[in-house]
């Protein structure tokens, strides 16, 4: 769905990565949450590939990417897994340096490879999330009840699985509509991107492994990373509408993760590049560089 660009398939290590690239100029890597692929940003890619050279990727577990399995304690589904997976596609594509767009657990993985690859990451932009280990320690009756996919696809496989597996379509829309607060922000051409790579039971089961790694492996790896804070600018973003921003102090929650932070929220919910994709892209714009 992302009109123009060029379709590649990259070994990265152990998983096939899937991606769509286009445009010239500075390198920007864009990282999609869930339960979406690459095309979320379908509204805003071309005018960002005007500028830059665009690579918008499914991660690990999503889309037409590989879905191995959880490993031990969730480890291949680490944010510090699915970073690398990133930075090495973007080795291979000729980038040994740039900028980082992530929504959602896209975000998540910006974060860590922010930390583990200083070096690579020149700047990144985090739509709607607040830090990890904040979102869970902070957690109250509003926010687990808004987020009830927080606590719901940690449980033991294969309760989630099966459940979701029962109808993923009805699963998916509910989700989109449900997170989101501007009408219409979905067609049906986008619904149908995401639901076909939704019913694979692989994907089902990798999506869920991605957030039992952040309720477990992923903090451990936060908790060791405690005395230290991100060097590179960061712009955070976020629905005012939404959980996220009616739940948390989103820039307080990233000044003690960054030293450099600053951002807004956007009047809409989760999806911000899908329900405010004008403003969401005139923030990125005034942000990279």
């Amino acid at each position: 769905m992302l009109k123009g660009f060029s379709h590649k398939v990259i070994q990265a290590g152990d998983v096939a990565i899937h991606l769509d690239v286009a445009g010239a100029g500075a390198p920007l890597l864009l990282l999609h949450g869930y339960p979406q692929t690459n095309s979320m940003w379908r509204k805003i890619a071309t005018q960002l590939a005007e500028r830059f050279t665009v690579v918008a990727t499914d991660l690990r577990g999503y889309g037409k990417s590989d879905k191995p399995n959880g490993g031990e304690r969730h480890v291949n589904y680490s944010k510090r897994a699915m970073a690398a997976d990133q930075v090495e596609v973007m080795r291979q594509l000729g980038f040994e340096a740039f900028q980082v767009v992530g929504h959602d657990r896209g975000a998540r993985v910006a974060h860590r490879m922010a930390l583990d690859h200083p070096k690579t990451v020149q700047r990144l932009a985090v739509l709607d999330i607040a830090p990890t280990d904040a979102m869970y320690a902070l957690s109250d009756k509003r926010f687990a009840t808004a987020y009830y996919h927080w606590y719901f696809l940690i449980q033991p496989r294969n309760l989630p699985e099966r459940l979701i597996g029962n109808d993923p379509e009805f699963f998916v829309r509910y989700t989109l509509e449900s997170w989101s607060r501007v009408p219409n922000s979905f067609p049906e051409d986008a619904i149908a991107e995401y639901v076909p790579h939704f019913r694979d039971p692989k994907a089902i089961h990798s999506s869920c492994e991605d957030y039992r790694a952040s309720a477990t492996i992923d903090l451990d790896h936060i908790a060791a990373d405690a005395d230290r804070k991100i060097q590179q600018p960061l712009l955070a973003l976020w629905g005012s509408s939404g959980a996220v921003g009616t739940s948390f102090d989103v820039l307080s929650e990233w000044r003690e993760k960054a030293v450099n932070v600053q951002g807004e929220g956007l009047p809409c919910g989760h999806f911000l590049s899908e329900e405010m994709p004008n403003e969401t892209l005139a923030s990125l714009l005034k942000f990279l560089k």
